[in-house]
């Protein structure tokens, strides 16, 4: 499994790609592979304010729905609308044009909750 050295990773199975001004979060190559082939993203509405570990949307496969979780406190910024006619991004592109959310962050104190990818690579193995 493919996990970025750069990225934090939540417990959920989503990561996070933390810059100054937004957070960009997607699902992990694990999460992707777990779900088979996406069909359907349910997405929140910009300007929605979530908390870390609260829900924000589903992704929709062929095997099961999984509900997607907020790997940190903040504001919806933008949804990734190539994801409504090809959800398969997710499959293909996970870390890339498969991104999910992006959004602004209420604090980036809140990363140092989440998982670097060594150690996110030592939950998954388990």
């Amino acid at each position: 499994m493919d996990n970025p050295k750069n990225l934090f990773y939540s417990k959920e199975h989503e990561w996070a790609h933390i810059n100054d001004e937004e957070v960009v979060i997607g699902i992990t190559d694990y999460a992707q592979s777990q779900l088979g082939d996406v069909i359907f993203i349910e997405f929140p509405e910009v300007g929605t304010h979530f908390q870390k570990g609260n829900v924000f949307g589903e992704v929709e496969a062929v095997k099961t729905v999984s509900e997607l979780y907020a790997p940190l406190s903040g504001t919806i910024k933008e949804v990734n609308v190539k994801l409504d006619e090809s959800p398969d991004l997710v499959n293909t592109d996970p870390y890339g044009e498969g991104w999910i959310i992006k959004i602004i962050p209420d604090t980036i104190d809140e990363k140092k909750l989440l998982m670097d990818s060594s150690s996110y690579e030592k939950l998954i193995e388990n």
